[in-house]
């Protein structure tokens, strides 16, 4: 399988713009799945709730998903995006998948940062694992990388590809993914943004380096951290779905949950 991302810097509240910016880079790809990164569309260092609700888009009475769709369609490939969504009189940070046959699944975001919890509603779907062109993927979204439970309840419900939507301001991130990825035997794609959010209220710098993490932990591609780019690579499915790391030690089967109860309590 073909997977990649597409990391580079949104405008801030230029929709239009920045969707015409990702459906060009887009249509270079050859691919079976791409990552954008989170709040794509927008830009993310919202005023208050009133701008990211303007802002956001309902995905059922969207422009920019009709494109996406299109895009899809016309490049038969899949694509998950982070955008602000607009249900009703909610609003979430959330992330789409989509493909040739249209939108598939919107996934919202769990855990809100720092200011998001002031423009969002936290997430309110539970953590799904979607079949795609032979492959099983999960989807989170930034500050979910800082909760294990997210990456392992994906990869316990299948996930072989989990798809990470982020505009990281942290620095720890990238490399806390190659351990998720290696706790779980997966691939995990962070697309990242980069540049600066400047708004009346401060100024908030993004660290690019998007990457590709592999089931053994490694880091199979990174992007650098302020630039542009599109970057695919082939995958190989099976090394993630097999969880043994020596021959008698299986991360999954070797599991005990009956002693973890604290964890949910």
């Amino acid at each position: 399988m073909r997977i990649g991302y597409y990391q580079f810097r949104p405008q801030f509240g230029r929709v239009s713009q920045n969707l015409l910016t990702i459906t060009t880079a887009l249509r270079e790809a050859v691919a079976d799945l791409l990552v954008l990164p989170e709040l794509a569309f927008t830009g993310y260092y919202f005023r208050d709730r009133a701008e990211a609700y303007r802002l956001a888009e309902d995905p059922d009475d969207s422009p920019v998903f009709e494109a996406l769709k299109a895009l899809c369609r016309e490049k038969r490939f899949h694509i998950v995006t982070g955008f602000a969504e607009r249900r009703g009189a909610n609003c979430y940070n959330s992330a789409a998948l989509l493909g040739p046959d249209g939108l598939i699944h919107v996934y919202r975001k769990l855990h809100l940062f720092h200011d998001e919890r002031q423009w969002f509603d936290p997430g309110d779907v539970p953590l799904r694992v979607l079949s795609i062109s032979g492959a099983r993927v999960g989807i989170m979204v930034c500050y979910d990388w800082a909760f294990p439970e997210v990456a392992r309840s994906l990869a316990l419900h299948g996930a072989e590809i989990i798809c990470h939507p982020a505009n990281l301001v942290l620095s720890f991130c990238q490399q806390t993914m190659l351990t998720r990825s290696l706790e779980n035997h997966v691939y995990a794609v962070t697309a990242n943004r980069y540049g600066t959010d400047s708004r009346p209220q401060g100024r908030l710098r993004f660290t690019g380096r998007s990457q590709i993490a592999g089931p053994d932990g490694k880091c199979l591609h990174r992007a650098p951290a302020q630039r542009n780019e599109l970057f695919v690579m082939d995958v190989d499915l099976a090394i993630a779905r097999d969880k043994h790391i020596t021959p008698l030690s299986d991360l999954f089967a070797d599991r005990r949950p009956e002693w973890y109860a604290e964890l949910t309590r």
